[in-house]
């Protein structure tokens, strides 16, 4: 028997605001959720994973196991920025890979204030002596976009076209926060916030979770799920590594290049041989930077897959079909999960209207500067 691992039961909450219920209760939703998919209980996990930013000392985990039972399994909380809710899934993967468990739990669960992306930690892990300009997420990937226009041509239309590209599928997700058209028109002039990224431009902060059931192929196959089994071909983390540092601005690509070529290394796969992905669209802009750092196209192609339809709907490779952070919204702790979630639902065949059909792998990504790259690489169920 292999030692692969496999989602067997995954779900989410709707996006949205929840002032009025506690971080534990809003993850305790999920957890359910995916626990009733998988076809298990709480007394059959054998350890649990939780990803939280904004309450990483609170032991979250813990709290949501008084929700949801207490059955003396071991706990760990995990924060890296953007990351967490990815970093806390892969964590979980190893724990079965390892062969230290047969059945884990991972979840992801925030709760956002209004205002600029951040959190703690977020960001603090960039050199910031010589560098220009603010170091607000916003200003940031403002600035990487205006750096690949300057070298490839890239225009303020072609980035506003990511938003209502994603924004059109959010439309046909029922979990995303905003489910509405955004025309060019609309986006292009819209609050300016950090030039080229108009209000419409940026990732919603929402309140969510989302949780994931982990197995190994063994127990697959003992509780008779394998024909809804999401494999996991590749789990990847990763950080900036030593080079000569841009003395202007942060580096947002190249953790993700690093990430991108173990995980097709590590998935035997390449980028063409990926039907959809969940990237990490923070800003419209990041969102065509990625298209090239994870392989999609090739540098400074960017722009003209946008303008071809390529990463829509119905395209050679359709990007963020649940809207994105854009529209479905950015929890940071739970949109490592969330994403995962997505495209587990389109390799079973269950996305609905926004199904990409005969899709068979799927890529998500997140990154948090600082920084922390995660890739997972998934495969239909056989």
């Amino acid at each position: 028997m292999s030692n692969d691992v496999y989602v067997v039961g995954i779900d989410m909450i709707k996006f949205g605001r929840f002032p009025d219920t506690s971080l534990p209760k809003l993850a305790a939703q999920a957890v359910f959720g995916a626990l009733d998919d998988a076809g298990v209980s709480i007394k059959d996990i054998q350890g649990l994973w939780c990803g939280n930013l904004m309450q990483a000392n609170a032991m979250v985990g813990q709290q949501i196991l008084q929700e949801i039972g207490q059955t003396g399994i071991g706990v760990v909380n995990c924060a890296n920025a953007c990351a967490t809710g990815a970093t806390a899934f892969r964590d979980a993967w190893m724990s079965i890979k390892a062969g230290i468990y047969d059945l884990v739990l991972a979840v992801g669960v925030e709760q956002m204030g209004k205002g600029l992306l951040g959190g703690p930690g977020g960001g603090k892990g960039i050199p910031k002596e010589g560098l220009l300009g603010s170091l607000t997420m916003p200003a940031v990937f403002a600035e990487a976009g205006m750096e690949h226009s300057r070298k490839y041509g890239t225009t303020f239309e072609q980035f506003a076209k990511v938003s209502v590209k994603n924004h059109h599928h959010s439309t046909l997700n029922p979990k995303a926060m905003y489910q509405i058209e955004t025309p060019l028109e609309m986006v292009m002039g819209a609050e300016m916030i950090s030039y080229p990224n108009t209000k419409l431009m940026c990732s919603v902060n929402v309140d969510g979770s989302a949780a994931a059931v982990l197995c190994s192929e063994k127990k697959a196959r003992e509780l008779g799920v394998m024909s809804r089994a999401v494999k996991i071909r590749a789990s990847i983390l990763t950080s900036d590594p030593w080079q000569e540092r841009d003395l202007v601005m942060p580096d947002v690509n190249t953790c993700t290049r690093l990430a991108a070529k173990q995980a097709y290394e590590m998935a035997g796969v390449g980028p063409h041989d990926v039907n959809l992905v969940e990237l990490h669209d923070c800003f419209a802009t990041a969102e065509l930077l990625h298209y090239e750092n994870l392989g999609l196209c090739g540098d400074g192609e960017a722009g003209r897959m946008i303008d071809s339809g390529e990463s829509a709907l119905g395209g050679r490779v359709p990007v963020n079909c649940s809207g994105g952070l854009l529209s479905k919204g950015h929890p940071l702790g739970a949109t490592g999960i969330a994403n995962i979630y997505e495209v587990a639902t389109h390799l079973r065949g269950e996305a609905g209207k926004r199904q990409v059909e005969g899709a068979r792998i799927g890529m998500t990504h997140v990154i948090g500067l600082g920084s922390a790259c995660a890739i997972h690489i998934l495969e239909k169920p056989a």
